[in-house]
């Protein structure tokens, strides 16, 4: 919190010049600091500023006067959808690809995702995703490159409904080149591991199908280290919406961050930074409780510690 306070104001300008115009009279400049609160010394700004987080009252906005909690609220729901199907999809075709190439170790196929995944865990996110800009937005015209929906929006609430779709296709699809190929080589390597265990040879031996030694043994056995990875990457792919949404324009919780600290709105900003380290510290919490929860061995040590 105090990092949130202080990170904003020791950027370089007046952030005074957003609310007040040279024309106001002193009075009218005198009573815009007040409704701000910048008429206090920064010592009872901060204590107003953490009394203030605790109710959840971010402030008003310099650009917009408008509540910051109401800005976010608006714009939460566009950063949960990328999110949500960023992961989903990241997760569903990074396990998927990792067994697919697992059980075919040496082929072209596995080469490919190899070097495949390899090219897009060393590349910066954001150069991908503008490459991806230029491909779709110049040379092949078929995908929207800004935006959450058309303006103006179609009628019909199915028609909104695929607008939206067709809008996230690029920002989450760009999401999922970055992150699947990381996810899909420890997938197969932790398989590969797996693969040459003795109960493995075992299933085999009994005539087993190669689909379900697959399915049913190898990636059961392996599923711990692969959650406690997929869970691990959440705060990264939360804190990587700033990158996402501004290259995309995507009206989210990330776009509004940048903006704001742009324009040096110092409540929008700090508002949207301590929404971002929440989600950062829920995420972290979750991949703790989910690897409690499918790691039998750490249920057994915490028992044995009682």
């Amino acid at each position: 919190m105090s990092f949130n306070f202080a990170i904003f104001r020791l950027m370089p300008g007046d952030a005074t010049k957003m609310i007040i115009d040279p024309m106001f009279t002193p009075e009218a400049i005198a009573e815009l600091k007040r409704q701000f609160g910048l008429d206090d010394p920064p010592l009872v700004q901060y204590f107003k500023y953490v009394g203030n987080l605790f109710k959840f009252d971010l402030g008003l906005s310099f650009s917009t006067r408008r509540p910051v909690v109401n800005e976010l609220k608006e714009r939460l729901p566009n950063t949960m959808m990328l999110f949500l199907t960023s992961f989903t999809f990241t997760t569903i075709i990074g396990i998927s690809v990792g067994v697919f190439t697992a059980s075919r170790r040496g082929t072209f196929s596995d080469n490919f995702v190899t070097g495949a995944g390899l090219f897009t865990y060393a590349v910066p996110t954001f150069w991908i995703q503008l490459l991806l800009l230029m491909l779709f937005g110049y040379y092949i015209p078929i995908l929207p490159i800004h935006g959450t929906m058309s303006a103006p929006p179609p009628d019909g609430f199915l028609l909104q409904f695929l607008d939206r779709i067709h809008h996230l296709i690029l920002p989450a699809g760009s999401n999922v080149i970055v992150a699947f190929g990381s996810w899909a080589l420890y997938t197969r390597n932790t398989m590969l591991e797996a693969l040459g265990q003795d109960y493995i040879v075992t299933a085999r031996a009994k005539g087993l199908p190669e689909n379900t030694v697959l399915r049913h043994h190898a990636l059961r056995s392996v599923l711990p280290p692969i959650v406690t990875l997929i869970f691990g990457a959440l705060p990264g792919m939360v804190s990587g919406a700033v990158i996402t949404e501004t290259i995309f324009s995507w009206h989210g919780v990330g776009k509004y961050l940048m903006d704001a600290v742009m324009q040096q709105d110092y409540p929008a900003a700090q508002g949207a930074f301590y929404l971002i380290a929440l989600a950062v510290v829920i995420c972290n919490l979750a991949a703790d409780i989910v690897y409690g929860i499918v790691d039998p061995r750490i249920r057994v040590g915490e028992g044995g510690a009682k």
